[in-house]
């Protein structure tokens, strides 16, 4: 409930890391809590990666290293300043009111439901709760103070890492790897309970810039091609059975993310999301179909397509080391939770870690409705992943 009082919405508009301020302040204060805990080589790393080692116990320093990463940042979908979280005890399992006539109904979520009884923290509905990431930062946290103040449970060398931007997609490159002891490392930015992932989209970034012809529109007839209506047309040509909306499981999708300009000048940012790496590439021959089909439809004017990678599917790396996820497998089983493997339809810093020759599977932080007003988290699972963390560091020392 501290962490997410920060304010640190990213901005994808902005080029710099970190893209807001409120990320380092929040960096700082980690590094400093870090500090306090006793752990070593604790720094905020230009631009602004917090990292830390906690020491292997006595007899363990030549174990295999581990690391752990969550992110510093909320997204910029719903607004993340002077959120108020909310805490519930003994959810007595009726509606929650939230501002804004806005309200948590547990007849619309079964999730909610089941939480009759048990505690939860939900936004106060004017901003998102920052569960993504915050709560994995917390359950990061939460095990290395529980570690520190329990040496009876022994384990390796172990590595923590928050970073900057990830919601934006830059999070991870310029991360110093040479840093980084760890053969494979484990993100917490996951959802509910038991749900482990070691697979995700594959995505770009297309910018589409539109140039009208512009000309006084009393006098316009056959003469003008308007930028404006131009990025409009290119946007409906996007399937709409192929949208965030209307997908789910391993179903790819195109999103219009934003939309500006004016007569002369107009641009589109799409999200370009796909499991495969085939399809991705006929999503991407799409576009300059839609951009040829467009400038038909407008003489004159001109359709430009500038493509962007983002991140790529992990699964392929982290096939190639199993270990990694077996060793998280057999840690929720020593604790008695029932795990399953889901796709995650996004990416994490482990995407681009994995792509970086380090694989990193994402571990659940029993958040759910992220990046929402309507966002909320279990305490009772944000339990159960600083259990499962500390069980796996556990184990991978052994």
């Amino acid at each position: 409930m501290n962490y997410v009082r920060y304010d640190t919405e990213s901005n994808r508009h902005i080029e710099k890391t970190p893209s807001t301020p409120g990320q380092r302040v929040l960096a700082d204060a980690l590094r400093d809590e870090l500090f306090a805990l006793g752990l070593e080589d604790v720094n905020v790393v230009e631009p602004c990666y917090v990292t830390a080692r906690l020491p292997a116990s006595p007899g363990k320093e030549n174990k295999q290293c581990i690391g752990f990463l969550a992110h510093l940042d909320t997204a910029s979908d719903v607004s993340g300043k002077d959120v108020k979280p909310q805490l519930v005890q003994n959810y007595n399992g009726g509606k929650i009111e939230l501002a804004g006539s806005l309200c948590l109904d547990p007849a619309a979520e079964p999730d909610l439901a089941a939480h009759k009884g048990k505690s939860i923290i939900h936004s106060d509905g004017t901003t998102l709760l920052g569960a993504d990431n915050k709560a994995g930062i917390a359950e990061i946290m939460g095990a290395v103070e529980y570690l520190i103040a329990n040496p009876q449970i022994t384990h390796g060398p172990v590595e923590i890492i928050f970073t900057p931007d990830e919601e934006t997609g830059k999070g991870l490159p310029d991360f110093p790897l040479e840093w980084l002891k760890s053969a494979y490392c484990y993100t917490v930015d996951g959802g509910p309970a038991g749900e482990i992932e070691s697979e995700c989209f594959n995505a770009w970034q297309a910018s589409i810039d539109f140039l009208g012809k512009v000309i006084h529109v009393g006098r316009a007839r056959g003469i003008l091609a308007n930028a404006a209506l131009m990025a409009s047309t290119f946007a409906t040509l996007l399937p709409r059975s192929e949208s965030p909306e209307a997908t789910d499981g391993y179903y790819g999708y195109y999103c219009p993310m934003e939309i500006s300009g004016d007569l002369e000048k107009a641009s589109l940012d799409i999200f370009l999301r796909d499991f495969d790496s085939d399809s991705m590439e006929k999503r991407i021959t799409a576009l300059k179909h839609f951009a040829k089909t467009v400038e038909a439809q407008f003489p004159g004017g001109k359709v430009i397509v500038n493509l962007q990678p983002q991140y790529y599917n992990m699964k392929l790396k982290i096939d190639e080391k199993p270990e990694v996820l077996n060793q998280l497998k057999k840690a929720a089983q020593n604790i008695g939770i029932e795990w399953s493997l889901k796709p995650i339809r996004g990416g994490t810093d482990g995407s681009r870690l994995t792509e970086l020759g380090i694989p990193t599977p994402n571990i659940f932080t029993g958040g759910r409705n992220f990046h929402s007003r309507l966002e909320w988290v279990s305490v009772s699972e944000m339990c159960i992943a600083c259990e499962l963390i500390i069980e796996l560091i556990r184990l991978c020392g052994e």
